[in-house]
């Protein structure tokens, strides 16, 4: 869906406006119910209520595609296997969890010996105290995992952004290692995979992501990532407006999810940011 157009809420139902057509059996150069005279699909009524529709189909770069609603075991397997991810919570008692906050620090600073999982090293990566297992709680174990993947996947980006450079910085900036935790607490209310009643359509887009790469809720935290640092930078912030600054993320976000041609993380304009 492009950028002008809209997705409008109100308590009852969802009306997207869009080239999508509900009805699609599969993918066309053209929507077989899209009328002659428009661009827009008019099978029908696009319209989301209660549970609604089952499928939309819209147009990529020419040829009509399809997302369901309606999941597929491949796409239902995928989505569990993310939702137990989330929700393990950081032991420190676990080897595996000890190994991987090792593994942190040193993708974080090469070369640069830990003294120790407590120790006052922690708080040069941005962590509240010499413990960085009390900061885990409000995302858990995935924000630990999260951080990981963008330091050993996009290592450039991620130590620009660690040691804040670009931009005009405030005196008083994020700490980076909380930010961190924060954007995943963020990204996990947006997609809200464990709700029980109506799917959002952003939340239909993200699984479709994810039955693409297995790794595109971590893909999708890298992104939100450096977006959170370019809304700090754009709102001249400080670190009393760090708030704001995520909710202008995660609005950002959710623009570019209803944008045309976004059906993969690295579809998503502020992808970008990362390269």
């Amino acid at each position: 869906m492009g950028k002008n157009q809209t997705q409008q809420r109100s308590s009852s139902r969802v009306v997207i406006r869009s080239n999508l057509c509900h009805s699609c059996p599969s993918s066309h150069s053209k929507c077989p119910h899209q009328s002659s005279s428009s661009e827009a699909a008019t099978c029908g009524t696009p319209t989301w209520i209660g549970k609604g529709f089952t499928c939309v189909c819209f147009k990529r770069k020419g040829v009509y595609e399809r997302i369901c609603i309606n999941l597929t075991p491949f796409q239902e397997q995928r989505l569990n296997r993310l939702k137990h991810r989330m929700e393990v919570r950081f032991d420190a008692s676990r080897p595996d969890h000890q190994g991987a906050l090792r593994a942190l620090w040193s993708a974080t600073f090469p070369g640069e010996k830990l003294h120790g999982l407590s120790s006052e090293q922690w708080k040069e990566m941005g962590w509240q105290g010499k413990d960085p297992s009390t900061d885990f709680r409000g995302a858990g174990f995935i924000s630990l995992e999260n951080l990981l993947f963008f330091a050993k996947t996009f290592s450039i980006s991620f130590q620009r952004l660690l040691n804040k450079q670009g931009g005009n910085r405030a005196t008083w900036e994020y700490p980076f290692a909380v930010a961190g935790v924060n954007v995943t607490f963020m990204i996990m209310q947006m997609l809200d995979l464990n709700a029980s009643k109506r799917r959002t359509f952003i939340r239909t887009v993200f699984i479709h992501m994810l039955s693409e790469n297995e790794w595109a809720f971590d893909l999708l935290y890298c992104v939100a990532f450096v977006v959170m640092d370019k809304q700090w930078l754009d709102m001249n912030a400080s670190y009393m407006e760090f708030n704001d600054v995520i909710k202008s993320t995660r609005a950002q976000l959710e623009r570019e999810f209803v944008m045309d041609d976004v059906l993969r993380v690295e579809d998503m304009p502020s992808y970008a940011l990362l390269l």
